[in-house]
């Protein structure tokens, strides 16, 4: 973001912080001990709070101990607590049994999301029943229902994220009542971020969708916030301080229907990749390290697998700059940076000696004086240079962790191949070799390979070859009910519209790697394709693309278009602003991926001053989508 603006990602964490100091803004240099008191939050507020503040600036801000709710809590009667949960009835019977147990000295309330009046009521009718009136100091509505991952990226939710995913959304038995909620919810959640961002948008969104629901809704709930001037939080001082004081940004709502094969694709991005193949979530990575049996007696039992986690996050240099690189380059890097670290470590070994030589020797002496200087700064720069070690370690064994995954699944086989089929390039050998090879991926990289096949063929393959491909993918061990739902959801497009272009593309292999294939790296890349990206630009990055540029382009130009600040409604897809926009936010409803966030980032490095946030109800991997896929092809 440029340095004007303040990403979403720190407007989050002020309020947090801001939270954490009763609500007060948090003064950095101030003198004196922070105030020491407790937080106590449910897992909404832990989903929140985690991605953007460490244990340690949690201890910086006061918080001497951090709790769950509905966990056994002891009383610390002299100790002030800040709450951060959704306002829901059992949160709130809880809270009420805190306030009658007497178990801290004073309770500053606040809510992820707004709270009804009701329940604002039964809180303060527990706290006159305790005759705690006074220790309640404040309660407050955060409006901070949302989870940022990156500076330009955020999502709904982390906690039963299947009340709103893709199967949600398009299970054919939903009601209207069970619609109406998921929407809510979603709306709830998108409202909370503007309020946050400080700026109402100018909506657009496709007709007939999920996504049309949704601002409609949204269109609603800003108009009604607005309206109420004495109380609308647009207002004043948050929007002067908005990255957006002179022009509104523009949200444009997509539905997921309307690209199925990108959740679906295998991807050749570090990021992108670290999600497909690893467990990786809320910026955390969890590895499974196997210890072997190594030196232990015949006939032991091997040790049993380590779980390790780290975080990766926006500090980590090494994972903002290559987060978006191709996998290849990623290795090379890992392997450069330890290069150089190596040798940084050899000279503080060096200066280390010679000083330990004093008097012996009349050379070590001569050099004395020119070396003390180089010494403190081989010393000051010690802990800079154990930090750098440890991210060498972290990037060392997840960048390992996915090789393995790419070179057992042939990973790279597969993006290339798809990348063909998405770019209808002439593919080299047949689906059915792919599908049929024993040692190529696992069913699930084959399933999904086909689906990305039949989602994007203009042709839909003939009921004989047809039955051919399922035999060869049940032969494989492949599930076939992700098929029958995309049979059904093909059809269903087919009466709506053609199916989505993926502009025309090729990876170019650049030959195999040569400097990773250096005896002495750490990643044995042998085999293992060095394809090259080209950008080209995915569906949600097109529609944006017009929408944001005002193109003309029959895939958006019916796109519904909504601006709460207007006092009447009117329903037009017609824009009143002309000029192109500089900030737009795209939300999927219905889930996202890593890979359209770096499609969007990769696009918008060429647009000079313009900034995108991506947003989506839920991120999920191709393991995941595929099983959501399947659950509705069960039916």
């Amino acid at each position: 973001m440029a340095a004007a603006a303040a990403s979403i990602r720190e407007r989050q964490t002020v309020a947090l912080k801001r939270m954490l100091n009763f609500n007060v803004p948090h003064v950095k240099n101030s003198t004196g001990e922070p105030v020491w008191k407790v937080l106590i939050y449910d897992r909404f507020g832990q989903d929140i709070i985690s991605p953007l503040l460490s244990v340690k600036e949690l201890r910086d801000m006061g918080i001497t101990l951090h709790l769950l709710l509905h966990s056994d809590r002891d009383p610390i009667p002299d100790v002030p607590a800040v709450y951060f949960v959704m306002p829901t009835e059992e949160n709130i019977d809880r809270m009420c049994q805190d306030l009658r147990n007497q178990l801290y000295e004073s309770y500053y309330l606040n809510f992820i999301s707004a709270i009804s009046r009701s329940k604002l009521e039964d809180i303060a009718n527990a706290a006159l029943a305790a005759s705690a009136v006074t220790q309640v100091a404040k309660v407050f509505d955060q409006y901070l229902n949302f989870i940022t991952l990156e500076d330009d990226m955020f999502v709904l939710c982390n906690q039963n994220k299947e009340l709103v995913s893709y199967r949600a959304i398009n299970r054919p038995d939903i009601t209207d009542t069970e619609m109406e909620t998921v929407m809510d919810t979603i709306v709830d959640s998108l409202f909370c971020f503007f309020v946050t961002l400080g700026a109402v948008p100018i909506i657009r969104c496709s007709r007939g969708t999920a996504a049309e629901m949704v601002a409609v809704k949204l269109d609603k709930k800003l108009r009604e916030n607005l309206r109420d001037a004495r109380n609308s939080l647009f207002t004043g001082d948050t929007l002067g301080a908005g990255q957006f004081s002179f022009q509104r940004p523009l949200l444009v709502l997509v539905d997921r229907n309307i690209d199925l094969a990108t959740p679906l694709h295998h991807t050749w991005t570090y990021q992108a990749l670290v999600h497909d193949v690893l467990d990786f979530h809320l910026n955390r990575v969890n590895l499974e390290e196997s210890s072997g049996v190594e030196n232990s007696p015949a006939g032991a039992r091997p040790k049993r697998k380590n779980k390790k986690s780290y975080d990766l996050t926006p500090v980590d240099k090494f994972w903002q700059k290559h987060k978006g690189s191709p996998f290849p380059e990623v290795a090379e890097s890992v392997q450069q940076e330890l290069e150089s670290y190596r040798a940084q470590e050899d000279e503080v070994k060096r200066l280390k000696s010679i000083m330990g030589l004093e008097g012996e020797d009349e050379g070590a002496i001569s050099m004395l004086s020119d070396n003390t200087a180089k010494l403190t700064s081989a010393v000051s720069s010690l802990p800079e240079l154990l930090e750098k070690k440890r991210l060498i370690d972290l990037h060392t064994n997840v960048a390992t962790a996915v090789l393995e995954h790419i070179k057992t699944r042939k990973l790279d086989v597969y993006f290339e191949y798809e990348e063909k089929i998405m770019s209808k390039t002439t593919l080299d050998k047949s689906l059915l070799d792919i599908i049929s090879d024993p040692d190529a991926g696992t069913p699930e990289d084959k399933m999904r390979l086909f689906l990305i096949y039949y989602i994007s063929t203009q042709q839909a393959p003939s009921e004989a070859d047809l039955e051919q491909y399922k035999k060869a993918l049940t032969d494989a061990g492949c599930n076939l009910n992700p098929l029958q739902y995309i049979k059904q959801w093909k059809a269903f497009t087919k009466m709506a519209s053609a199916p989505a272009n993926y502009g025309n593309t090729t990876t170019k292999p650049m030959g195999l790697l040569s400097r990773v294939m250096n005896t002495g790296s750490q990643f044995v890349m042998e085999g293992v394709k060095n394809l090259v990206l080209k950008q080209q630009n995915l569906p949600v990055t097109r529609i944006l693309d017009n929408l944001m540029e005002m193109k003309s382009n029959p895939e958006t130009d019916d796109y519904r278009y909504f601006d709460p600040k207007m006092l009447r409604g009117n329903d037009s897809s017609v824009p009143r602003n002309k000029n192109p926009f500089q900030e737009a936010i795209v939300f999927v409803v219905g889930g996202g991926n890593y890979i359209e966030y770096q499609n969007l980032v990769d696009y918008i490095k060429g647009k000079q001053g313009k900034h995108i946030l991506y947003g989506c109800s839920e991120l999920f991997n191709a393991t995941q989508f595929i099983k959501q896929l399947s659950q509705l092809g069960q039916k």
